[in-house]
């Protein structure tokens, strides 16, 4: 078969001067992009870099970047891009995890560089204490093509986890998998804006567009208001954003002040979002949103169409399951059922397990098949439902964090919702975010909890509210700091 990297090579070769990638207003050219990928690829194999090794990056979301990874993949090593837990401890821990040969970093990431890492470090641009230029090693070589070298069993790709509740675990895949992953169905028109860290979904995107002929354009972050701008500057057609930034975009007043006629999919990925929030994404972004669901482990598993966004029972579903997929229901006595329980995923586009954690690896990779601790059902429409996680529900047919959140989100007090179960209190936590300039009523809250979800719910509930829902740093809710604020205090 033919690797990803293989196809890449051959689309930018058609695409010659088309510009493929933007950064602030800039295009690069698909024969400027292949031309430093060839020149990276032989500095990579002059410092010995080949199959089997790991090269690590401490990214921005830069066309370099792109370029290293893409050069790494040519030569037939293997790249990740490494996330940045807040702990430079844990960062530490996760480098020396993953062993690289070494760790590339950038002139506006290197203060993110855990001190006294054992593993050698490069850089791209002028880094003050890092000698190896691997940018000039680059600019002296020969842009003429290089021969793939890599195979399909060979390591790919190391997708890192956020790392929020401790070291960052790194899901493995070999370049069958992440071909599978990455060669998909993408329209030629598609102007992907890429603004969420090349460490997580974000890089399969890029990949994705450019493999389909498409152009992406690069942020280094989200903003709401850049965001909107870059949608309507760029004529940008596909964004994909988490749960708390699809919503502080629908509800910012900026939106009615942009051109947002040239998208035709918001994708967002957040299990648990409140029903009631994705309503009022579409009606507020028009006939665009689309919601699917998977994992860093196991590529997406299933989607919503925006035309599928038909009906109010469409909002709490994750759509069909993504043809060549499986997906099973464990019972809680370790039985299969048909279609309710703790779900499980095969995939052709899975990772073969973690970097270097075996225990982990041998308790969710079982037989084949990876155990999302998620808890699921297939619905009357044949829909994949997510009800949570297993260890915040409890079992099927318990009420959810969702229902709590989406029954919260339905008050005039509450713009928006966040649940976290807390298990040694035995209680739900409700992180609860006003509109501007308002406030959230505490004791409405759980009356409306009691009148709809019960008084039992309502009674092991913590209402907590809160300026803004802390955020990880993918921009996802940060459940584990809300279980913080929520701790009582002496």
């Amino acid at each position: 078969m033919d690797t990803y990297i293989e196809n890449l090579v051959e689309t930018l070769q058609r695409a010659g001067d088309r510009t493929v990638l933007r950064r602030d207003g800039v295009g690069t050219s698909a024969a400027d992009l292949l031309a430093s990928i060839h020149r990276y690829a032989r500095a990579l194999d002059r410092m010995g870099v080949g199959r089997g090794d790991l090269v690590a990056m401490m990214a921005p979301n830069r066309p370099e970047a792109l370029a290293v990874r893409y050069a790494a993949h040519l030569i037939g090593a293997g790249a990740v891009y490494l996330s940045v837990p807040p702990d430079p401890q844990r960062r530490a821990r996760m480098i020396t995890q993953f062993d690289p040969r070494f760790v590339v970093v950038f002139p506006d990431t290197v203060a993110l560089l855990p001190p006294g890492i054992p593993e050698p470090v490069v850089a791209v641009g002028d880094v003050p204490g890092v000698d190896v230029r691997l940018d000039l090693f680059a600019a002296a070589e020969s842009s003429e093509p290089v021969a793939c070298r890599a195979r399909p069993e060979d390591l790919a790709v190391v997708i890192s986890s956020g790392g929020t509740t401790g070291v960052p675990k790194g899901s493995r895949r070999d370049f069958a998998s992440y071909t599978a992953a990455v060669v998909v169905p993408s329209p030629p028109g598609r102007r992907q804006l890429a603004n969420g860290k090349l460490a997580y979904l974000t890089q399969i995107l890029v990949d994705t567009t450019l493999l389909g002929g498409g152009t992406v354009v690069l942020q280094d972050s989200y903003e709401p208001v850049a965001t909107l701008r870059a949608i309507e500057d760029e004529h940008i057609t596909h964004l994909f954003l988490v749960e708390p930034q699809l919503f502080d975009l629908m509800d910012h007043p900026a939106v009615d002040d942009h051109d947002l006629t040239s998208l035709q999919a918001v994708t967002h990925i957040g299990a648990l979002a409140p029903p009631v929030l994705r309503e009022r994404a579409r009606a507020r972004l028009g006939p665009v949103v689309m919601h699917t669901y998977g994992a860093s482990e196991i590529g997406i598993v299933s989607a919503l169409s925006p035309a599928e966004h038909d009906r109010p029972s469409r909002f709490r579903c994750a759509g069909r399951v993504a043809p060549g997929v499986d997906v099973r229901f464990r019972a809680a006595d370790g039985t299969l059922h048909l279609t309710a329980g703790h779900v499980e995923v095969r995939s052709p586009a899975m990772a073969q397990g973690y970097r270097h954690r075996a225990s982990e690896e041998a308790e969710n990779f079982v037989d084949g098949w990876y155990r999302t601790g998620d808890l699921g059902e297939i619905d009357d429409e044949g829909m994949l439902r997510i009800l949570g996680r297993a260890v915040d529900i409890g079992e099927v047919g318990d009420v959810t964090l969702a229902d709590v959140m989406d029954t919260l989100c339905r008050r005039s007090d509450v713009r928006y919702a966040v649940g976290v179960m807390d298990p040694d209190r035995g209680v739900r936590i409700a992180a609860v975010e006003a509109w501007p300039g308002g406030t959230v009523d505490v004791d409405g809250c759980r009356a409306t909890v009691a009148e709809v979800l019960g008084a039992d719910v309502a009674d092991h509930l913590q209402v907590l509210p809160v300026e803004t829902i802390p955020r990880t740093e993918q921009g996802k809710p940060n459940r584990p700091a809300i279980r913080e604020a929520a701790l009582p205090t002496a």
